[in-house]
């Protein structure tokens, strides 16, 4: 497709369907994992083992896709948008159906949380790369569409698995959860790439240079009169080719083994210079004393902010202000609550005279009084506020691509992200384990939710107090409409 043509197809017509699908798509990927509070207890109740082993389920479903975050773009940079987000309905969708057939946590946490969270990567990804491919001016408004997915999932998918665990018991359920997921694939159909992947591209450049060669090898020259041919000159003609055919065996394999020994050898110079820009630009960043607060920051909160999404509903159950049978289960508040916190925030960060930095530092810190409250509530009323107070606080991951822009620029700013997403993923894969572990010690939330506020304020009070001499030598900010839009999506892709 050229240039002019992808022009004509920006911030309109069929983005709007992909929108649509791509929403669809984080619905359907997210949506178990998002409430898999809900299955929390029922996990605890079949399979009979401590808090914190069976927590790892939970907490590697949604950490694994950070973590691995960049190979899901990569696969989305070389295989394309459409047969990825159609592998991961297959991923998703599998990782569900086999975790009904889990014999024990051990296998639940590879089928459940590793599966299912690459396939939710994988999902991510690719549904943030099309987006931002057919958008230029309304971006951001299309990519808060597709990501609040995850929360309407979350909302839905809670109070949905709950009915379906009582109908039809916890196999049934995740059996019915991972049918629904194969719709991935039907989303993936409208998917249709404005530029061609690299692998076609590669192929596509191989298949040609192929052909070129087959092309020269087999050039028939022009014919020869048998007469001026003799006996000796035909003899030494039949050893030369003897003597090349040993050696080279084909022309077209030598050639093609050249070239690819030449390729290597350029690929390797190449890598080496990335890899030497690469360490030397984490260096330039970790020297920045407020960057450090942040990659802190982020991995103190998700150790203690994330755990209540999957024990909300067994602390209500473990303190007796809960008897299953309430409508909308904690989990749903706190999706629906991190919806509502995203879209708020946004437009909170859009105003001019609020500081995106001081904003996600306060969320921090409401969190983390919030969680210290929590051991204190005394009926389910108290629980459900709580929850949704911690689920709209829940929602600065939306202002948090404008922090790292605050703090770093925007010229570095898929590099830092991808850093701040790496700490980020490290505490939502731990923080609900050593969580699960004080209780099982304790036998009792109070200790392990103590120790969870205490993660989040000291986040929002080291990154406070790192960032108090910016008011004295203020970094440039960038501000949003200096911005010149630009059809190239690669930053964009990778940060949001």
């Amino acid at each position: 497709m050229t240039n002019q043509s992808s022009a004509k197809a920006l911030d309109g017509g069929w983005g709007w369907v992909i929108v649509v699908a791509s929403f669809f798509c984080q619905f359907l990927a997210y949506g178990s994992p998002m409430s898999v509070g809900v299955l929390y207890p029922e996990w605890l109740d079949t399979f009979r083992q401590g808090k914190g082993m069976t927590a790892w389920v939970g907490s590697l479903v949604s950490g694994i896709g950070l973590i691995a975050s960049p190979i899901c773009s990569a696969c989305v940079t070389n295989f394309g948008v459409r047969p990825v987000t159609v592998f991961s309905g297959v991923v998703v969708s599998g990782g569900l159906m086999l975790s009904a057939f889990a014999p024990n946590v051990q296998f639940l946490i590879f089928s459940y949380g590793i599966i299912v969270g690459m396939g939710c990567g994988l999902v991510y990804a690719a549904t943030v790369t099309i987006t931002c491919q057919y958008f230029d001016k309304h971006r951001g408004l299309a990519l808060g569409i597709i990501t609040t997915g995850t929360s309407v999932g979350g909302f839905i998918c809670a109070t949905f698995q709950q009915v379906l665990v009582e109908l039809y018991g916890l196999e049934g359920c995740l059996l019915i959860m991972g049918a629904l997921a194969l719709n991935i694939m039907a989303c993936g159909g409208p998917m249709r790439p404005l530029n061609f992947p690299e692998y076609f591209l590669k192929q596509k450049a191989a298949l040609e240079r192929t052909t070129e060669l087959k092309k020269d090898t087999h050039h028939e020259k022009p014919p020869i009169k048998e007469e001026s041919i003799n006996k000796n000159t035909l003899s030494s003609v039949e050893k030369g080719l003897t003597v090349l055919m040993s050696d080279t065996k084909d022309p077209l394999s030598y050639e093609n083994s050249f070239q690819g020994r030449s390729s290597l050898v350029k690929m390797i110079k190449n890598n080496k210079h990335t890899y030497s820009k690469y360490i030397d630009t984490t260096a330039e960043l970790l020297e920045d004393r407020v960057f450090v607060a942040l990659c802190i920051a982020i991995f103190l909160f998700d150790i203690g902010a994330f755990p209540p999404v999957l024990f909300m509903e067994d602390v209500a159950r473990s303190s007796g202000h809960s008897d299953g049978t309430y409508l909308v289960p904690l989990v749903s508040i706190v999706s629906i609550m991190t919806g509502v916190g995203k879209l708020v925030l946004g437009v909170l960060t859009d105003l001019k005279f609020v500081n995106s930095l001081y904003l996600y530092t306060f969320t921090i810190l409401g969190s983390g009084i919030a969680l210290l409250i929590t051991p204190i509530a005394n009926n389910y009323a108290a629980l459900a506020v709580l929850s949704g107070v911690l689920g709209f606080f829940s929602g600065n991951w939306s202002i948090f691509p404008y922090v790292t822009t605050k703090i770093v620029g925007m010229d570095r700013l898929t590099h830092a992200y991808g850093i701040l997403m790496f700490f980020g993923g490290f505490g939502i894969v731990l923080g609900p384990p050593v969580v699960g572990w004080i209780y099982d010690c304790t036998e009792s939330y109070d200790l392990a939710f103590f120790f969870s506020g205490a993660c989040v304020l000291l986040a929002g009070f080291s990154l406070l107090l790192a960032a108090l001499p910016c008011w004295d030598k203020p970094k440039k900010d960038h501000p949003r409409p200096d911005i010149k839009y630009t059809s190239n999506c690669d930053k964009v892709a990778s940060v949001a």
